[in-house]
Protein backbone atom coordinates (compact mmCIF):
# COMPACT_ATOMS: atom_id res chain seq x y z
CA UNK A 1 0.00 0.00 0.00
CA UNK A 2 1.37 3.44 -0.94
CA UNK A 3 1.51 5.65 2.13
CA UNK A 4 -0.13 9.07 2.09
CA UNK A 5 0.50 12.05 4.35
CA UNK A 6 -2.59 12.43 6.55
CA UNK A 7 -1.55 15.13 9.04
CA UNK A 8 1.49 17.38 9.04
CA UNK A 9 4.19 18.16 8.68
CA UNK A 10 4.31 19.85 12.09
CA UNK A 11 7.57 21.64 12.87
CA UNK A 12 7.92 21.14 16.60
CA UNK A 13 11.33 22.03 18.12
CA UNK A 14 14.29 23.86 16.57
CA UNK A 15 17.36 23.55 18.81
CA UNK A 16 20.77 24.67 17.52
CA UNK A 17 21.46 22.82 14.28
CA UNK A 18 18.63 20.31 14.77
CA UNK A 19 14.86 20.30 14.40
CA UNK A 20 12.01 17.81 14.85
CA UNK A 21 9.19 17.32 12.32
CA UNK A 22 6.07 15.24 13.17
CA UNK A 23 3.77 13.50 10.67
CA UNK A 24 0.91 11.00 10.54
CA UNK A 25 0.73 8.72 7.49
CA UNK A 26 -1.84 6.29 6.13
CA UNK A 27 0.50 3.27 6.16
CA UNK A 28 3.95 2.24 7.43
CA UNK A 29 6.66 4.11 5.53
CA UNK A 30 10.09 5.70 5.74
CA UNK A 31 9.78 9.45 6.32
CA UNK A 32 12.53 11.77 5.13
CA UNK A 33 12.79 15.53 5.59
CA UNK A 34 15.17 17.39 3.26
CA UNK A 35 16.10 21.04 3.82
CA UNK A 36 17.54 23.39 1.22
CA UNK A 37 21.26 23.60 1.90
CA UNK A 38 21.76 19.92 2.73
CA UNK A 39 20.29 19.32 6.21
CA UNK A 40 18.13 16.20 6.41
CA UNK A 41 16.69 13.51 8.66
CA UNK A 42 14.99 10.14 8.28
CA UNK A 43 12.78 8.02 10.53
CA UNK A 44 10.55 4.97 10.04
CA UNK A 45 6.96 5.28 11.23
CA UNK A 46 5.81 3.60 14.41
CA UNK A 47 2.34 2.08 14.61
CA UNK A 48 -0.40 2.10 17.23
CA UNK A 49 -4.17 1.57 17.08
CA UNK A 50 -3.89 1.07 13.31
CA UNK A 51 -2.32 4.52 12.81
CA UNK A 52 1.22 5.41 11.75
CA UNK A 53 3.43 8.26 12.95
CA UNK A 54 6.99 9.55 12.76
CA UNK A 55 8.98 12.24 14.52
CA UNK A 56 11.97 13.02 12.31
CA UNK A 57 15.11 14.60 13.77
CA UNK A 58 16.71 16.88 11.16
CA UNK A 59 20.46 17.40 11.55
CA UNK A 60 22.93 19.84 10.01
CA UNK A 61 20.94 23.07 9.95
CA UNK A 62 22.98 26.21 9.37
CA UNK A 63 22.68 28.94 12.04
CA UNK A 64 20.71 32.12 11.44
CA UNK A 65 18.99 30.90 8.27
CA UNK A 66 15.47 30.29 6.99
CA UNK A 67 15.40 27.36 4.56
CA UNK A 68 12.53 25.62 2.79
CA UNK A 69 12.06 21.89 3.39
CA UNK A 70 10.30 18.94 1.79
CA UNK A 71 8.75 15.73 3.17
CA UNK A 72 9.24 12.44 1.34
CA UNK A 73 7.56 9.08 2.02
CA UNK A 74 9.61 6.14 0.72
CA UNK A 75 11.58 8.66 -1.36
CA UNK A 76 8.40 10.11 -2.93
CA UNK A 77 7.92 13.88 -2.40
CA UNK A 78 4.55 14.46 -0.73
CA UNK A 79 4.85 17.92 0.85
CA UNK A 80 4.46 20.66 -0.16
CA UNK A 81 1.98 19.33 -2.74
CA UNK A 82 2.33 20.33 -6.37
CA UNK A 83 0.48 23.54 -7.15
CA UNK A 84 0.10 24.57 -3.50
CA UNK A 85 -1.14 28.18 -3.18
CA UNK A 86 0.82 28.57 0.05
CA UNK A 87 4.51 29.44 0.54
CA UNK A 88 6.76 26.42 1.12
CA UNK A 89 7.29 25.36 4.74
CA UNK A 90 10.47 26.76 6.26
CA UNK A 91 12.79 25.91 9.15
CA UNK A 92 14.33 29.04 10.66
CA UNK A 93 17.30 28.79 13.00
CA UNK A 94 18.59 31.32 15.49
CA UNK A 95 22.12 32.70 15.54
CA UNK A 96 24.86 30.45 16.88
CA UNK A 97 25.21 32.88 19.78
CA UNK A 98 21.65 34.11 20.25
CA UNK A 99 22.00 35.69 23.68
CA UNK A 100 21.49 39.21 22.26
CA UNK A 101 18.79 38.12 19.81
CA UNK A 102 15.18 39.10 20.63
CA UNK A 103 12.70 36.33 21.44
CA UNK A 104 9.05 36.26 20.31
CA UNK A 105 6.49 33.83 21.68
CA UNK A 106 2.99 33.72 20.22
CA UNK A 107 0.44 32.12 22.57
CA UNK A 108 -3.22 31.37 23.09
CA UNK A 109 -5.64 28.56 23.91
CA UNK A 110 -9.08 27.11 23.30
CA UNK A 111 -9.45 26.42 19.59
CA UNK A 112 -12.49 24.64 18.26
CA UNK A 113 -11.86 23.33 14.76
CA UNK A 114 -13.21 25.35 11.85
CA UNK A 115 -16.04 22.86 11.13
CA UNK A 116 -17.59 23.89 14.44
CA UNK A 117 -18.62 27.13 12.78
CA UNK A 118 -21.20 25.14 10.80
CA UNK A 119 -22.87 24.25 14.10
CA UNK A 120 -22.94 27.75 15.54
CA UNK A 121 -21.65 31.11 14.45
CA UNK A 122 -18.15 31.83 15.72
CA UNK A 123 -15.95 34.84 15.01
CA UNK A 124 -13.02 34.20 12.63
CA UNK A 125 -10.29 31.82 13.80
CA UNK A 126 -7.35 33.80 15.20
CA UNK A 127 -4.79 31.17 14.12
CA UNK A 128 -6.11 31.30 10.56
CA UNK A 129 -5.79 35.08 10.64
CA UNK A 130 -2.28 34.90 12.09
CA UNK A 131 -1.21 32.39 9.42
CA UNK A 132 -2.45 34.64 6.62
CA UNK A 133 -0.45 37.54 8.04
CA UNK A 134 2.75 35.46 8.12
CA UNK A 135 2.19 34.30 4.56
CA UNK A 136 2.07 37.93 3.49
CA UNK A 137 5.12 38.93 5.55
CA UNK A 138 7.40 36.00 6.50
CA UNK A 139 9.72 38.42 8.31
CA UNK A 140 7.17 38.50 11.16
CA UNK A 141 7.73 34.81 11.92
CA UNK A 142 8.02 34.25 15.72
CA UNK A 143 10.39 31.90 17.50
CA UNK A 144 7.72 29.67 19.00
CA UNK A 145 3.96 29.07 19.10
CA UNK A 146 2.82 28.14 22.62
CA UNK A 147 -0.61 26.46 22.67
CA UNK A 148 -1.97 26.41 26.21
CA UNK A 149 -4.75 23.86 26.13
CA UNK A 150 -7.99 22.76 24.52
CA UNK A 151 -6.26 22.13 21.18
CA UNK A 152 -9.11 19.65 20.59
CA UNK A 153 -12.50 19.23 22.27
CA UNK A 154 -13.34 15.64 23.14
CA UNK A 155 -16.63 16.64 24.74
CA UNK A 156 -17.84 19.33 22.31
CA UNK A 157 -17.70 17.86 18.82
CA UNK A 158 -18.59 19.11 15.34
CA UNK A 159 -21.47 17.75 13.31
CA UNK A 160 -19.07 15.76 11.13
CA UNK A 161 -17.51 14.05 14.15
CA UNK A 162 -20.93 13.43 15.68
CA UNK A 163 -22.07 11.67 12.51
CA UNK A 164 -19.08 9.36 12.76
CA UNK A 165 -19.78 8.80 16.45
CA UNK A 166 -23.39 7.84 15.75
CA UNK A 167 -22.20 5.20 13.28
CA UNK A 168 -19.77 3.81 15.86
CA UNK A 169 -22.38 3.81 18.65
CA UNK A 170 -24.83 2.02 16.35
CA UNK A 171 -22.10 -0.56 15.68
CA UNK A 172 -21.76 -1.26 19.40
CA UNK A 173 -18.88 0.99 20.47
CA UNK A 174 -19.90 2.38 23.91
CA UNK A 175 -19.86 5.99 24.97
CA UNK A 176 -21.86 9.22 24.97
CA UNK A 177 -23.51 9.93 21.63
CA UNK A 178 -21.75 13.24 21.05
CA UNK A 179 -18.38 12.76 22.81
CA UNK A 180 -15.29 10.82 21.79
CA UNK A 181 -14.15 7.86 23.88
CA UNK A 182 -11.87 5.56 21.87
CA UNK A 183 -8.43 6.32 20.42
CA UNK A 184 -9.86 6.00 16.90
CA UNK A 185 -12.37 8.71 17.73
CA UNK A 186 -9.63 10.98 19.08
CA UNK A 187 -7.74 10.70 15.79
CA UNK A 188 -10.75 12.24 14.04
CA UNK A 189 -10.44 15.35 16.22
CA UNK A 190 -6.82 15.94 15.23
CA UNK A 191 -7.54 15.17 11.58
CA UNK A 192 -10.32 17.74 11.59
CA UNK A 193 -8.36 20.42 13.45
CA UNK A 194 -4.88 20.16 11.96
CA UNK A 195 -5.90 19.78 8.31
CA UNK A 196 -7.37 23.30 8.29
CA UNK A 197 -5.26 24.67 5.36
CA UNK A 198 -4.01 27.87 7.01
CA UNK A 199 -3.34 26.20 10.36
CA UNK A 200 -1.62 23.29 8.62
CA UNK A 201 0.72 25.74 6.90
CA UNK A 202 1.34 27.62 10.16
CA UNK A 203 2.19 24.47 12.12
CA UNK A 204 4.56 23.39 9.34
CA UNK A 205 6.45 26.69 9.46
CA UNK A 206 6.46 27.93 13.08
CA UNK A 207 7.90 25.68 15.85
CA UNK A 208 5.29 24.81 18.47
CA UNK A 209 4.89 23.41 21.97
CA UNK A 210 1.60 22.39 23.56
CA UNK A 211 0.03 21.44 26.88
CA UNK A 212 -3.43 20.03 27.54
CA UNK A 213 -6.24 21.61 29.49
CA UNK A 214 -9.50 19.90 30.39
CA UNK A 215 -11.29 19.55 27.05
CA UNK A 216 -8.64 17.22 25.64
CA UNK A 217 -10.28 14.81 28.10
CA UNK A 218 -13.52 16.31 29.45
CA UNK A 219 -14.76 19.58 30.93
CA UNK A 220 -13.45 20.22 34.47
CA UNK A 221 -11.07 17.24 34.32
CA UNK A 222 -9.71 16.43 37.80
CA UNK A 223 -11.62 19.16 39.61
CA UNK A 224 -11.64 17.22 42.88
CA UNK A 225 -11.35 13.78 44.45
CA UNK A 226 -15.13 13.34 44.46
CA UNK A 227 -15.23 14.34 40.77
CA UNK A 228 -12.78 11.52 40.03
CA UNK A 229 -14.88 9.02 41.98
CA UNK A 230 -18.06 10.01 40.14
CA UNK A 231 -16.38 9.95 36.73
CA UNK A 232 -14.73 6.60 37.37
CA UNK A 233 -18.18 5.09 37.86
CA UNK A 234 -19.04 5.78 34.22
CA UNK A 235 -18.68 2.55 32.21
CA UNK A 236 -16.86 4.31 29.36
CA UNK A 237 -14.49 6.42 31.49
CA UNK A 238 -11.51 4.05 31.63
CA UNK A 239 -11.30 3.88 27.84
CA UNK A 240 -11.83 7.65 27.58
CA UNK A 241 -8.97 8.61 29.91
CA UNK A 242 -6.68 5.90 28.52
CA UNK A 243 -7.25 6.92 24.89
CA UNK A 244 -7.19 10.62 25.68
CA UNK A 245 -3.78 10.51 27.35
CA UNK A 246 -2.31 8.05 24.85
CA UNK A 247 -3.40 10.21 21.92
CA UNK A 248 -2.19 13.38 23.66
CA UNK A 249 1.25 11.77 24.08
CA UNK A 250 1.39 10.88 20.37
CA UNK A 251 -0.11 14.01 18.82
CA UNK A 252 0.98 16.77 21.20
CA UNK A 253 3.50 15.81 23.89
CA UNK A 254 6.14 14.03 21.80
CA UNK A 255 6.90 17.21 19.90
CA UNK A 256 7.54 19.12 23.14
CA UNK A 257 10.75 17.14 23.61
CA UNK A 258 14.01 18.25 22.06
CA UNK A 259 16.11 15.60 20.25
CA UNK A 260 18.15 14.72 23.34
CA UNK A 261 15.05 14.46 25.55
CA UNK A 262 13.38 12.35 22.89
CA UNK A 263 16.29 9.92 22.83
CA UNK A 264 16.15 9.63 26.63
CA UNK A 265 12.37 9.20 26.92
CA UNK A 266 11.72 5.58 27.95
CA UNK A 267 8.18 5.48 26.57
CA UNK A 268 9.32 6.73 23.16
CA UNK A 269 12.06 4.11 23.05
CA UNK A 270 9.63 1.27 23.77
CA UNK A 271 6.99 2.55 21.38
CA UNK A 272 9.34 3.00 18.42
CA UNK A 273 10.89 -0.44 19.02
CA UNK A 274 7.52 -2.21 18.99
CA UNK A 275 5.97 -3.71 15.88
CA UNK A 276 2.59 -2.55 17.18
CA UNK A 277 2.59 -0.16 20.16
CA UNK A 278 -1.17 -0.33 20.82
CA UNK A 279 -0.96 -2.28 24.07
CA UNK A 280 2.04 -0.27 25.27
CA UNK A 281 0.17 3.00 24.79
CA UNK A 282 -3.02 1.60 26.28
CA UNK A 283 -1.14 0.54 29.42
CA UNK A 284 0.69 3.88 29.50
CA UNK A 285 -2.50 5.92 29.13
CA UNK A 286 -4.11 4.10 32.03
CA UNK A 287 -1.02 4.13 34.30
CA UNK A 288 -0.27 7.82 33.88
CA UNK A 289 -3.75 8.74 35.13
CA UNK A 290 -3.35 6.87 38.41
CA UNK A 291 -2.83 9.15 41.43
CA UNK A 292 0.55 8.75 43.05
CA UNK A 293 1.30 9.21 46.71
CA UNK A 294 2.77 12.62 45.87
CA UNK A 295 2.46 15.36 48.41
CA UNK A 296 1.75 19.01 47.66
CA UNK A 297 4.34 21.78 47.78
CA UNK A 298 5.70 22.68 51.17
CA UNK A 299 4.44 25.62 53.18
CA UNK A 300 4.27 28.93 51.35
CA UNK A 301 7.06 30.27 53.51
CA UNK A 302 9.37 27.70 51.95
CA UNK A 303 8.63 28.86 48.43
CA UNK A 304 7.68 25.32 47.50
CA UNK A 305 11.22 23.99 47.84
CA UNK A 306 10.73 21.99 51.05
CA UNK A 307 8.11 19.37 50.09
CA UNK A 308 6.75 16.81 52.48
CA UNK A 309 8.97 13.75 52.85
CA UNK A 310 6.46 11.11 51.73
CA UNK A 311 6.54 12.24 48.11
CA UNK A 312 6.38 9.58 45.39
CA UNK A 313 6.76 10.72 41.75
CA UNK A 314 4.00 10.19 39.21
CA UNK A 315 4.42 7.66 36.41
CA UNK A 316 5.28 10.35 33.83
CA UNK A 317 5.96 14.06 33.75
CA UNK A 318 4.05 16.19 31.25
CA UNK A 319 5.61 19.50 32.36
CA UNK A 320 8.61 20.61 30.31
CA UNK A 321 11.11 23.46 29.95
CA UNK A 322 13.24 25.04 27.24
CA UNK A 323 15.49 28.03 26.64
CA UNK A 324 15.37 30.49 23.74
CA UNK A 325 18.18 33.04 23.86
CA UNK A 326 17.96 34.64 27.30
CA UNK A 327 14.36 33.49 27.86
CA UNK A 328 13.44 30.41 29.89
CA UNK A 329 10.01 28.87 29.29
CA UNK A 330 8.61 26.37 31.80
CA UNK A 331 5.24 24.84 30.86
CA UNK A 332 3.30 23.19 33.69
CA UNK A 333 0.80 20.36 33.75
CA UNK A 334 -2.23 21.89 35.47
CA UNK A 335 -4.48 18.86 35.05
CA UNK A 336 -3.22 15.28 35.03
CA UNK A 337 -0.90 15.27 38.03
CA UNK A 338 -2.96 17.31 40.47
CA UNK A 339 -2.98 16.19 44.10
CA UNK A 340 -6.68 16.00 44.99
CA UNK A 341 -6.56 14.69 48.56
CA UNK A 342 -8.83 16.98 50.63
CA UNK A 343 -6.74 19.27 52.80
CA UNK A 344 -3.64 18.56 50.70
CA UNK A 345 -4.71 19.72 47.26
CA UNK A 346 -1.94 20.90 44.93
CA UNK A 347 -1.47 21.70 41.26
CA UNK A 348 1.66 19.51 41.11
CA UNK A 349 3.00 16.68 43.26
CA UNK A 350 6.05 17.60 45.30
CA UNK A 351 8.67 15.90 43.10
CA UNK A 352 7.43 17.80 40.07
CA UNK A 353 7.23 21.03 42.07
CA UNK A 354 10.87 20.59 43.03
CA UNK A 355 11.71 20.14 39.38
CA UNK A 356 9.84 23.37 38.59
CA UNK A 357 11.68 25.30 41.31
CA UNK A 358 14.98 24.01 39.92
CA UNK A 359 14.02 25.20 36.43
CA UNK A 360 13.12 28.62 37.82
CA UNK A 361 16.70 29.09 39.00
CA UNK A 362 19.45 29.50 36.45
CA UNK A 363 21.14 31.69 33.89
CA UNK A 364 18.46 33.63 32.02
CA UNK A 365 17.00 37.13 31.82
CA UNK A 366 13.27 36.45 31.45
CA UNK A 367 11.21 33.69 33.08
CA UNK A 368 8.00 32.61 31.35
CA UNK A 369 5.68 30.09 33.00
CA UNK A 370 3.10 28.41 30.77
CA UNK A 371 0.02 27.51 32.82
CA UNK A 372 -3.17 26.51 31.02
CA UNK A 373 -5.12 27.94 33.96
CA UNK A 374 -4.53 31.57 34.98
CA UNK A 375 -2.67 32.04 38.23
CA UNK A 376 -4.19 35.49 38.80
CA UNK A 377 -7.94 35.49 38.17
CA UNK A 378 -10.38 38.38 38.58
CA UNK A 379 -10.25 38.99 42.36
CA UNK A 380 -13.91 38.21 43.05
CA UNK A 381 -13.56 34.84 41.32
CA UNK A 382 -10.31 34.17 43.17
CA UNK A 383 -11.98 34.67 46.55
CA UNK A 384 -14.95 32.49 45.52
CA UNK A 385 -12.58 29.67 44.55
CA UNK A 386 -10.64 29.98 47.80
CA UNK A 387 -13.95 29.84 49.70
CA UNK A 388 -15.05 26.73 47.81
CA UNK A 389 -11.82 24.88 48.58
CA UNK A 390 -11.96 25.68 52.28
CA UNK A 391 -15.64 24.79 52.73
CA UNK A 392 -15.50 21.66 50.54
CA UNK A 393 -12.69 20.39 52.78
CA UNK A 394 -14.62 21.14 55.98
CA UNK A 395 -15.89 18.47 58.36
CA UNK A 396 -19.53 19.48 58.07
CA UNK A 397 -20.88 17.08 55.43
CA UNK A 398 -23.75 19.30 54.29
CA UNK A 399 -21.56 22.39 53.95
CA UNK A 400 -18.87 20.38 52.19
CA UNK A 401 -21.37 18.85 49.76
CA UNK A 402 -22.82 22.28 49.00
CA UNK A 403 -19.38 23.78 48.33
CA UNK A 404 -18.49 20.84 46.08
CA UNK A 405 -21.66 21.37 44.05
CA UNK A 406 -20.82 25.07 43.70
CA UNK A 407 -17.23 24.24 42.74
CA UNK A 408 -18.35 21.94 39.93
CA UNK A 409 -21.25 24.04 38.72
CA UNK A 410 -19.19 27.22 38.36
CA UNK A 411 -15.81 25.69 37.40
CA UNK A 412 -14.04 26.93 40.55
CA UNK A 413 -10.84 24.97 39.97
CA UNK A 414 -8.05 27.40 39.10
CA UNK A 415 -4.94 28.12 41.19
CA UNK A 416 -7.00 29.85 43.88
CA UNK A 417 -8.83 26.55 44.47
CA UNK A 418 -5.42 24.98 45.17
CA UNK A 419 -4.43 27.53 47.79
CA UNK A 420 -1.12 25.97 48.86
CA UNK A 421 0.09 25.99 45.26
CA UNK A 422 -1.13 29.55 44.68
CA UNK A 423 0.80 30.76 47.71
CA UNK A 424 3.89 28.71 46.87
CA UNK A 425 4.03 30.17 43.36
CA UNK A 426 3.72 33.70 44.74
CA UNK A 427 6.53 33.01 47.21
CA UNK A 428 8.76 31.54 44.51
CA UNK A 429 8.26 34.63 42.34
CA UNK A 430 8.89 36.92 45.30
CA UNK A 431 12.18 35.24 46.14
CA UNK A 432 13.31 35.27 42.51
CA UNK A 433 12.29 38.89 42.08
CA UNK A 434 14.10 40.13 45.17
CA UNK A 435 17.35 38.64 43.83
CA UNK A 436 20.72 39.95 44.90
CA UNK A 437 23.57 38.30 46.83
CA UNK A 438 22.32 36.55 49.93
CA UNK A 439 18.64 36.86 49.02
CA UNK A 440 16.61 33.72 49.83
CA UNK A 441 15.79 33.08 46.19
CA UNK A 442 19.03 34.23 44.61
CA UNK A 443 20.17 32.68 41.35
CA UNK A 444 23.32 32.90 39.31
CA UNK A 445 22.99 35.35 36.44
CA UNK A 446 25.17 36.12 33.41
CA UNK A 447 28.86 36.38 34.22
CA UNK A 448 28.37 34.78 37.63
CA UNK A 449 26.68 37.82 39.20
CA UNK A 450 23.56 37.42 41.28
CA UNK A 451 20.59 39.04 39.63
CA UNK A 452 16.82 39.08 39.67
CA UNK A 453 15.09 38.27 36.37
CA UNK A 454 14.26 41.21 34.13
CA UNK A 455 10.66 39.95 33.97
CA UNK A 456 8.42 37.07 35.04
CA UNK A 457 5.30 36.32 32.98
CA UNK A 458 2.62 33.66 33.45
CA UNK A 459 0.97 32.75 30.12
CA UNK A 460 -2.52 31.25 30.39
CA UNK A 461 -5.80 30.62 28.60
CA UNK A 462 -8.95 28.65 29.55
CA UNK A 463 -11.28 31.46 30.62
CA UNK A 464 -12.46 32.67 27.16
CA UNK A 465 -11.42 36.25 27.68
CA UNK A 466 -8.07 38.03 27.57
CA UNK A 467 -6.41 40.37 30.04
CA UNK A 468 -3.13 41.55 31.56
CA UNK A 469 -2.70 41.78 35.34
CA UNK A 470 0.30 42.84 37.42
CA UNK A 471 1.23 41.20 40.72
CA UNK A 472 2.31 43.34 43.67
CA UNK A 473 4.71 41.24 45.74
CA UNK A 474 6.37 43.84 47.94
CA UNK A 475 8.65 46.84 47.79
CA UNK A 476 11.83 44.72 47.71
CA UNK A 477 10.93 43.30 44.28
CA UNK A 478 13.24 44.13 41.40
CA UNK A 479 11.25 42.06 38.88
CA UNK A 480 7.85 42.88 37.40
CA UNK A 481 5.49 39.88 37.52
CA UNK A 482 2.50 39.69 35.16
CA UNK A 483 -0.38 37.39 34.35
CA UNK A 484 -0.91 37.33 30.56
CA UNK A 485 -4.15 35.57 29.61
CA UNK A 486 -5.21 35.04 25.99
CA UNK A 487 -8.31 32.97 25.24
CA UNK A 488 -9.99 31.82 23.06
CA UNK A 489 -8.29 31.30 19.71
CA UNK A 490 -11.54 30.06 18.17
CA UNK A 491 -14.51 29.81 20.51
CA UNK A 492 -16.81 32.27 22.24
CA UNK A 493 -18.44 33.42 25.45
CA UNK A 494 -22.23 33.77 25.46
CA UNK A 495 -23.07 37.47 25.53
CA UNK A 496 -25.08 37.27 28.82
CA UNK A 497 -21.99 35.96 30.65
CA UNK A 498 -19.69 38.80 29.64
CA UNK A 499 -21.02 41.34 32.19
CA UNK A 500 -20.61 38.70 34.92
CA UNK A 501 -16.97 38.19 33.94
CA UNK A 502 -16.39 41.94 34.02
CA UNK A 503 -17.93 42.04 37.49
CA UNK A 504 -15.17 39.71 38.65
CA UNK A 505 -12.83 42.72 38.49
CA UNK A 506 -15.20 44.96 40.48
CA UNK A 507 -13.74 46.07 43.80
CA UNK A 508 -17.15 46.06 45.43
CA UNK A 509 -17.92 42.51 44.31
CA UNK A 510 -14.42 41.41 45.30
CA UNK A 511 -14.98 42.78 48.82
CA UNK A 512 -18.17 40.72 49.15
CA UNK A 513 -16.43 37.58 47.90
CA UNK A 514 -13.48 38.21 50.20
CA UNK A 515 -15.91 38.52 53.11
CA UNK A 516 -17.29 35.06 52.35
CA UNK A 517 -13.80 33.60 52.11
CA UNK A 518 -12.76 35.28 55.37
CA UNK A 519 -15.83 33.92 57.14
CA UNK A 520 -14.81 30.42 56.01
CA UNK A 521 -11.36 30.91 57.52
CA UNK A 522 -9.40 31.65 54.33
CA UNK A 523 -6.44 33.96 55.07
CA UNK A 524 -5.94 37.05 52.97
CA UNK A 525 -3.85 36.37 49.82
CA UNK A 526 -0.14 36.98 50.24
CA UNK A 527 -0.17 39.45 47.35
CA UNK A 528 -2.33 41.98 45.55
CA UNK A 529 -2.83 42.23 41.82
CA UNK A 530 -4.28 44.85 39.55
CA UNK A 531 -5.76 44.70 36.08
CA UNK A 532 -3.58 46.49 33.52
CA UNK A 533 -5.62 45.76 30.36
CA UNK A 534 -8.84 44.00 29.47
CA UNK A 535 -10.96 42.03 29.80
CA UNK A 536 -11.34 41.51 26.05
CA UNK A 537 -13.82 39.12 24.52
CA UNK A 538 -13.56 37.43 21.15
CA UNK A 539 -10.99 35.31 19.37
CA UNK A 540 -7.40 36.43 19.91
CA UNK A 541 -3.71 35.61 19.86
CA UNK A 542 -0.98 37.29 21.88
CA UNK A 543 2.72 37.92 21.30
CA UNK A 544 5.25 38.22 24.12
CA UNK A 545 8.50 39.88 23.01
CA UNK A 546 11.79 40.02 24.91
CA UNK A 547 14.60 42.30 23.71
CA UNK A 548 17.49 42.69 26.12
CA UNK A 549 16.00 43.58 29.53
CA UNK A 550 12.72 44.76 28.00
CA UNK A 551 9.48 42.78 27.75
CA UNK A 552 6.20 43.70 26.05
CA UNK A 553 2.98 41.94 25.12
CA UNK A 554 0.50 42.56 22.32
CA UNK A 555 -2.99 40.99 22.31
CA UNK A 556 -4.75 41.00 18.93
CA UNK A 557 -8.34 40.08 18.18
CA UNK A 558 -9.96 38.98 14.95
CA UNK A 559 -12.16 41.35 12.98
CA UNK A 560 -15.22 40.50 10.91
CA UNK A 561 -13.10 40.32 7.75
CA UNK A 562 -10.75 37.72 9.27
CA UNK A 563 -7.77 39.98 9.99
CA UNK A 564 -6.10 40.83 13.30
CA UNK A 565 -6.39 44.15 15.10
CA UNK A 566 -4.66 45.35 18.28
CA UNK A 567 -6.66 45.02 21.48
CA UNK A 568 -3.83 46.23 23.69
CA UNK A 569 -0.06 46.76 23.79
CA UNK A 570 1.55 46.70 27.21
CA UNK A 571 5.17 47.30 28.19
CA UNK A 572 5.91 44.85 31.01
CA UNK A 573 9.20 46.44 32.07
CA UNK A 574 10.24 50.02 32.70
CA UNK A 575 12.26 51.49 29.83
Amino acid sequence: MTARLLIGPLLRRVVGDRATVWVETSAPTLVRVEVDGGAAGTAPTFSAYGHHYALVVVDGLAPDTARAYRVLLDERPVWPPDGSPYPPPVIRTRAADDRAQPVELVFGSCREATPHSTRRTLPPDALDAYARRLMADPGLRPDLLVLLGDQVYADETSEGVRRALRRRRDAGHPGPADQVVAYEEYTALYLESWRDPEVRWLLATVPSVMIFDDHEIIDDWNTSASWRRDMSAQPWWRERITAGLASYWVYQHLGNLDPDELAADPVYGRVTAAVDATELLREFGYAVDQPGAGSPPGPAGAGGDVPDSDDVPRAYQWSFALDLGRTRLVVLDNRCSRVLTPGRRAMLPAAEWRWFVDQAHGDYDHLVVGSSLPWLMPPAIHHAEAWSERVADSRGPRRAAFAERVRREFDLEHWAAFGRSFDALAELFRRLGEGGPGAPGHRVGAGGAYAAPASISVLSGDVHHSYVARAELGTAMHTPVHQLTCSPIHNDVPAPLRPLMRLGWSRAVARVARGLAKAAGVPRPALRWTRVAGPYFGNAVATLRHAGPRAAVVIEGTTADGTLSDLTRVSLTSD
